[in-house]
């Protein structure tokens, strides 16, 4: 069965789960867990992507993110990939260490924000890594303590969660924990990790048709979790750009008519868009190709690096760049289509 594609836009608020292959352990030791933050604190604000709630546990991890201009996927890449290569060198391993790819579901706010925030913190009690919620309070590789004023983490955005909370810090603090201890004894929650429902009905569409008005929690799969209006309009943003993508290509747009598009916006030569120069007119031309080719057409990140000989990384900073430089200028591939 073929994956599905990630669900993602600006501002989207995801619960994100990674986990060792096997259940293997992901964090040996607390110098294992600390190499994850030390990414985390360097990618996040390069990411403008906000945290809200995180914990690690021995073999998999939760975190709960906002998207900012930049996808969530070149966050994970980066941060996934630079902790893989240096766990197995420290370990003199080799091969994956993560379960397939990471899952993140994307999440209604206002219905599953502080349970979300609840469910994550309360994980390592949850495993007995902590014995009790006061030993919660001071254990360090979970985003409670920071809430809690125990353990400062700049990158962890504590301000939005209490605001939720009440108005001072105080007050705010006192109502999170409130809310903590009356979840202590929940155990584990399956609703709140995506899916489940409209799969066993046979997938969304058959799911609408049956009308289920009284089911108030209509989750679309493992991609999404929210309430059936919620969900409805996630996919059909997600319909909307599949069908767009594919329109284009059956009217024969590809990388050639990209090609000559660029070509003729910045009136260069299509070599120069393949070249390593670093000349701005190039990098932005280089930029337009990749965001047109791989969010308007819908190329793998990998293939279109494999033409430019470029990383896949490399690939996604320049399609963020030309992101951004298209919708500056205006530029479109085809009229109605930037």
């Amino acid at each position: 069965m073929p994956r599905q594609a990630r669900l993602d836009a600006p501002g989207v608020l995801h619960h994100v789960i990674f986990r060792g292959i096997e259940r293997r352990e992901i964090f040996k030791d607390n110098d294992d867990r600390n190499n994850l933050l030390e990414r985390l604190e360097i990618l996040l604000p390069e990411t403008r992507i906000s945290c809200y709630a995180w914990a690690l546990l021995p073999n998999h991890a939760h975190f709960l993110l906002r998207t900012g201009d930049v996808p969530l996927s070149t966050l994970m890449r980066r941060l996934l990939t630079g902790y893989v290569v240096s766990f197995n060198k420290k370990y003199t391993r080799n091969g994956p260490l993560f379960q397939n790819r990471y899952k993140s579901i994307i999440c209604q706010e206002d219905v599953y924000f502080k349970e979300l925030v609840r469910y994550i913190h309360l994980n390592p009690f949850r495993v007995q890594i902590v014995s009790s919620l006061s030993e919660l309070n001071n254990y360090e590789y979970s985003g409670h303590s920071t809430l809690m004023g125990k353990k400062k983490r700049i990158w962890q955005n504590t301000n939005y969660v209490l605001s939720g909370f009440g108005r001072s810090k105080k007050a705010a603090r006192q109502a999170y924990l409130s809310y903590i201890e009356r979840g202590e004894n929940q155990g584990r929650r399956p609703e709140l990790v995506g899916g489940g429902l409209i799969r066993s009905l046979g997938g969304w569409r058959e799911a609408k048709s049956q009308r289920l008005e009284k089911e108030k929690h209509l989750k679309g799969d493992q991609r999404i979790l929210g309430e059936s209006g919620f969900v409805e309009e996630i996919l059909a943003e997600a319909e909307e750009k599949y069908e767009r993508s594919y329109e284009l290509k059956s009217k024969g747009y590809d990388l050639k008519h990209i090609e000559e598009r660029v070509c003729e916006i910045y009136a260069i030569d299509k070599s120069e868009i393949y070249s390593g120069s670093r000349q701005q007119v190039f990098a932005d031309a280089r930029g337009v190709y990749c965001y047109w080719s791989t969010r308007v057409l819908g190329y793998s990140l990998t293939e279109i690096a494999r033409r430019l000989k470029r990383t896949v990384s490399g690939v996604g900073y320049a399609a963020q760049r030309g992101a951004a430089i298209v919708k500056e200028k205006g530029y479109e591939l085809v009229r109605g289509v930037v």
